[in-house]
């Protein structure tokens, strides 16, 4: 298995959000569309894939605000999982913090995915005592 990790590209729009509806990772209210769009456009973000193949086999969101790294949207397919593929994108996407002198990570994980905290916690990702807050803008 190849594990190198490269910035996605325009053309890899179809076959990354088709990854992240296989990992039951979009929802009704966001776009996924827009999301990537905005994310390959913007020079404080990117998203990360990893292939195998022809096919993309684990992607990665990650961005920074200026003060922290967010990571969003850690796909790995289905049939590529508990091979450290995950591990290796999370990885890939703090190596992307670092080199932008980014000194924090964080991420959000929806209540109740245990095995989305399991994960993350055997990273060393700890749990942080804040509250999460948001509307959505619209038109």
């Amino acid at each position: 298995m190849s594990l190198g990790v490269e910035s996605a590209t325009s053309a890899d729009m179809t076959a990354v959000i088709a990854l992240w509806q296989a990992c039951g990772l979009t929802r009704p209210w966001n776009d996924p569309a827009a999301d990537y769009a905005r994310a390959i456009a913007g020079e404080h973000s990117a998203i990360l894939v990893s292939r195998s193949g022809d096919a993309i086999a684990a992607s990665i969101m990650v961005g920074e605000d200026g003060h922290r790294g967010w990571v969003y949207y850690l796909a790995v397919a289905p049939d590529r999982r508990r091979a450290g593929l995950g591990a290796h994108m999370m990885a890939a996407a703090e190596a992307w913090l670092r080199a932008r002198g980014v000194p924090k990570i964080q991420l959000m994980v929806r209540e109740g995915n245990e095995d989305a905290l399991a994960f993350y916690a055997a990273l060393g990702l700890e749990r942080q005592p804040v509250v999460t807050l948001g509307r959505f803008l619209g038109a």
